[in-house]
């Protein structure tokens, strides 16, 4: 059974590090609501994620990075306009669907060419990704298809018996989840709306291509549950 630990502990982040560099698993407060993730660069420990959720192996799971740069660790052909989304709305709730790099493991994209990626407006998972010197691999705390986690409590009563650790930062804000923008496209297509609208992008991308889903885009847009 996993243990809760203060944010505010001296050695929370430490403990962390030791079990995720050793393929466990860390569910952590965001700016959203609370998420588990692992290192996103072993596959063993991204199986282990999915078995925790009970999720669908041809779901992909998004990476969450800590700083813009690490999008190149992840992804490869990186546009001039990934760039500048990502100093316009990172950190916060903007996914960026990107040509995927050839280290990101199969287990993570679900056998895809994309990946998703964010960087979240937490400090927590970012400095998780920080002294992880890699990306975390994350998606929701909860059962997958359960309903979000708000607190450490709520994450110990849905997936507590299968995780390692719990970093309690206090209530999540909740809200909507991320925008997912898939800029593998030409033109970019918006893949689903979230607090960063059509309206805030447009500036940026004149001929965004509105939401649309086929069915095989649906795994993108269901992807951070």
């Amino acid at each position: 059974m996993g243990e809760i630990v203060s944010a505010s502990a001296p050695d929370a982040l430490e403990r962390a590090m030791v079990i995720l560099r050793s393929g466990g698993v860390v569910a952590f407060p965001t700016d959203t609501v609370y998420g588990v993730g692992v290192h996103a660069f072993v596959p063993a420990a991204v199986a282990r994620l999915y078995q925790v959720k009970r999720r669908p192996t041809d779901r992909p799971i998004p990476i969450l990075l800590a700083d813009p740069e690490d999008m190149e660790m992840v992804a490869r052909d990186i546009s001039p306009l990934a760039w500048e989304l990502a100093r316009l709305f990172w950190p916060g709730p903007l996914s960026l669907v990107l040509p995927r790099h050839p280290r990101v493991p199969d287990e993570v994209v679900a056998g895809g060419n994309s990946v998703a990626v964010r960087i979240p407006d937490h400090m927590i998972p970012q400095r998780l990704a920080r002294l992880l010197h890699a990306p975390l691999a994350a998606s929701s705390a909860n059962l997958s298809g359960g309903p979000n986690a708000s607190t450490a409590q709520e994450v110990m009563e849905q997936i507590g018996q299968e995780i390692d650790l719990v970093i309690d930062g206090g209530p999540c804000p909740g809200g909507v989840p991320s925008t997912i923008l898939d800029l593998t496209s030409d033109p970019p297509r918006l893949l689903r709306q979230g607090p960063i609208t059509r309206a805030m992008l447009a500036d940026v991308i004149p001929q965004l291509c509105p939401v649309k889903f086929l069915r095989d885009e649906e795994p993108l847009n269901r992807q951070i549950e």
